[in-house]
């Protein structure tokens, strides 16, 4: 018998869940652009990941500012919630104490972190994920979600507002797909076009005018956080919004083909990239501020086509990432079968 208290509305989790392509695409699309935001701040050995800003000179270089820095790390942050709840639905009916599997999963990432943190890259973002996680998604599973959704409203407006956003505004996104979640938003998001297609819409006329009033500030203006903060989150939902769409066309299986894998060992991948970009660095040498933008192209293109084999050839023969492995032993406090069945 399960010891959670469902909130008003919840709906009943079964055993079995149907693993939803849709997130995995989505996910593995994330990891992309996460990976060409931080080629250049990962070959700064030791430094730790500032937001980035589109300093490079012409207009023909402005293009990472307006479409692929900050604008990834929010889906990123939005899928880590999703998966929150998930989880909680699968622990709910699987243990008698379904929040010390979420407890031990959370801490079982912040020692992935901390190591990922103090070897490789002070940029690391796990450590901050698990923090936040202990702090505002665990103790959310106790409210109902008509609560959830309205403090994620709340942290976003404030986070945005008050602190330009950034990283200020993961608890708000972490809650905010919990909610999606607890809604039974996400069961349903591959049931039809219409309503990404129509959200889509209502973002790309917000996102227009938004990089617009980022375009005309400089990075050093008081009011450029903001406007780089609003313009990359309405960015952000409309990448998901049109992969969405595009998952209800014939292009679905080419997606799934190039996108699944990557966002089925979305952790194996982000960590392993760190490792290869700090090869790649040691290789090309120079100060990575001056690389060009063709050669952070290049560098994340041929570690994303490595890991995409990687994990495509894994894949193959095991049901997750070696670190997904990992994680899912310390959340289940017990050894989880990896290999496929015969």
């Amino acid at each position: 018998m399960s010891s959670r208290t469902p909130g008003p509305g919840d709906r009943p989790a079964g055993p079995g869940r149907t693993r939803i392509a849709a997130l995995d695409v989505v996910r593995g699309f994330a990891l992309c652009g996460i990976l060409l935001a931080n080629v250049k701040p990962i070959a700064h050995v030791g430094d730790a990941l500032t937001p980035a800003a589109p300093t490079l000179e012409g207009d023909t270089a402005a293009w990472p500012g307006l479409f692929i820095d900050q604008r990834f790390f929010p889906i990123f942050s939005l899928l880590f919630g999703v998966g929150f709840s998930l989880l909680l639905e699968s622990a709910a009916v699987r243990a008698a104490r379904p929040r010390l599997v979420l407890a031990r999963r959370l801490l079982a990432l912040l020692a992935i972190g901390l190591v990922h943190f103090l070897l490789l890259w002070r940029g690391d973002i796990l450590t901050a994920y698990a923090v936040v996680g202990l702090l505002v998604l665990l103790p959310s599973t106790w409210l109902p979600r008509w609560a959830v959704a309205c403090l994620a409203a709340v942290l976003l407006a404030v986070s945005l507002l008050a602190t330009g956003g950034w990283h200020a505004l993961v608890p708000g996104l972490f809650l905010l797909g919990s909610a999606l979640t607890r809604y039974g938003v996400i069961d349903r998001v591959e049931r039809s076009a219409r309503g990404p297609a129509a959200l889509g819409l209502v973002l790309a006329a917000g996102a227009v005018p938004a990089l617009w009033w980022q375009s005309g500030l400089d990075p050093y203006d008081s009011g450029f956080s903001l406007a780089f903060s609003t313009a990359g989150l309405l960015v952000a939902g409309v990448y998901v919004c049109v992969l969405l769409v595009l998952m209800r066309t014939p292009l679905r299986p080419a997606l799934r083909a190039v996108f699944a894998p990557l966002g089925r060992m979305a952790l194996t991948n982000y960590l392993t990239a760190t490792v290869l970009v700090l090869a790649a660095a040691r290789v090309l040498g120079g100060v990575p501020d001056r690389w060009s933008e063709a050669t952070v192209v290049t560098v994340a293109g041929v570690i994303l086509a490595v890991q995409w084999l990687w994990s495509v050839l894994w894949l193959r023969r095991y049901r997750q990432g070696p670190v997904e492995w990992l994680w899912r032993w310390a959340t289940w406090a017990g050894r989880p079968p990896l290999r496929r069945a015969a």
